[in-house]
């Protein structure tokens, strides 16, 4: 098995088709297609099913896709720790995010980082808590910030800890819009526009369950920007970050009995990044 093998594996996986795979690692795709299945030879199994239509992963593929996942991260630090030596001149992070980030002024400090080491690129990506946990899990991701993982699975460590205070955010019409306290209660029943597959409407779904309030789901977004602009035409109050809702310029109010808040850890895979540029990340965003 040959890292390229493995690496035009993970191009299919990620782009859904030889063809954007070939164009995405700069090979004909016909050098791509024998890759792959010189790569299968090797396994004695398909790891594809293909169709005209699609391109989908058959059980060995899923078997290997957290293995060539951590053979391509283990490659990466590797190379990592020869450009460290170097003064890290060249290299590769990952970091991933949650869209609501807010403790962090996460694309100042990855500035700050680009200038102080202009040879290391930078991988960044959006998602949701679990798939941003499998990520730093199976190798893809060196980093992550992630909202209310405790306790964190498997080998997974939080190196630093915040705070993320939640609040009502309404509009001008609405009949709570001159408040800045809010009890839970007082919000049975009213229209709300929801932060779709969140770790925000999980927890606002629990919250509102145990203080037996009825949340009237009207419209939901999964877009937090998009999110704003619905409240702010009417639609329904919704339940976001307390910094979101104070760039917005719209009626926000603290909730009380109970309060709403949650935990934002920074995580990685082992007590020590193995990867160089990571630790170097790392070290720039707890300074």
């Amino acid at each position: 098995m040959e890292l390229r093998q493995v690496e035009h594996f993970l191009a299919v996986v990620r782009t859904g088709s030889f063809t954007a795979a070939a164009h995405d690692v700069h090979v004909v795709q016909s050098a791509l297609s024998a890759s792959v299945r010189k790569l299968e030879r090797e396994l004695g199994t398909p790891l594809f099913d293909r169709t005209t239509r699609r391109v989908a992963l058959t059980e060995a593929g899923r078997a290997l896709l957290p293995l060539a996942h951590r053979i391509v991260a283990d490659v990466v630090a590797a190379r990592g720790e020869v450009a460290a030596v170097a003064g890290l001149t060249r290299g590769r992070v990952s970091i991933g995010t949650i869209q609501t980030l807010t403790v962090v002024d996460l694309p100042a400090k990855l500035r700050e980082f680009r200038v102080r080491y202009p040879g290391v690129r930078i991988h960044v990506r959006e998602s949701t808590v679990p798939d941003l946990l499998a990520g730093v899990g199976d190798g893809a991701l060196d980093l992550s910030f992630v909202a209310g993982a405790d306790p964190l699975p498997g080998e997974l460590v939080s190196f630093a800890k915040w705070g993320q205070d939640l609040v009502l955010l309404g509009h001008p019409g609405h009949r709570l819009a001159h408040r800045r306290r809010i009890r839970l209660a007082e919000l049975d029943d009213e229209p709300f526009v929801e932060f779709s597959g969140s770790g925000i409407q999980a927890m606002v779904a629990a919250r509102f369950a145990e203080a037996g309030v009825r949340q009237n789901r009207v419209c939901e977004a999964t877009h937090m920007p998009l999110l704003v602009e619905l409240v702010a035409a009417g639609l329904g109050i919704s339940i976001v970050p307390r910094p979101v809702a104070e760039h917005a310029g719209l009626p926000w109010a603290r909730v009380e009995r109970p309060g709403l808040n949650r935990a934002i850890h920074l995580v990685g895979r082992g007590a020590v990044p193995a990867n160089p540029a990571a630790r170097e990340l790392l070290a720039h965003l707890l300074a």
